[in-house]
């Protein structure tokens, strides 16, 4: 499993209609994200129109295929493009990936694989 996460810029002034776009997203393109393989796909707004998206998924660059040729989601990405700043291309293709630099799980199973096994002495 991949996790990947985005920034995006959105205009300050399209902020209330960008949140309204969202509650709720159409269903068709909500069937399309989780057909793309994406999973566990959040968005959240930072001040000034700051936008962190964060999803999973088994093959990103899958995903990344399905939904370029999704119709549904060029129309929705078509809709969306306008409300970013300095993007270059479609939001879903263009956004600015973060590299993780931490991840609990990853962390604690690799503690625990360094952890020395307790020997258990006779009695």
């Amino acid at each position: 499993m991949t996790r990947v996460c985005f920034q995006l810029q959105v205009a300050p002034e399209l902020l209330d209609e960008y949140i309204a776009r969202h509650t709720p997203v159409w269903p068709e393109m909500l069937a399309e994200i989780a057909a793309a393989g994406r999973r566990n796909y959040s968005l959240f707004l930072g001040e000034g129109g700051r936008l962190i998206g964060y999803y999973e998924t088994d093959d990103d660059a899958a995903a990344q295929a399905y939904l370029a040729a999704s119709p549904v989601a060029a129309r929705w990405e078509a809709e969306m493009s306008r409300f970013f700043v300095g993007l270059d291309g479609r939001p879903d293709q263009a956004a600015t990936p973060l590299t993780e630099i931490f991840h609990l799980d990853d962390q604690l199973a690799a503690a625990a694989a360094r952890a020395p096994h307790e020997e258990s002495t006779p009695s």
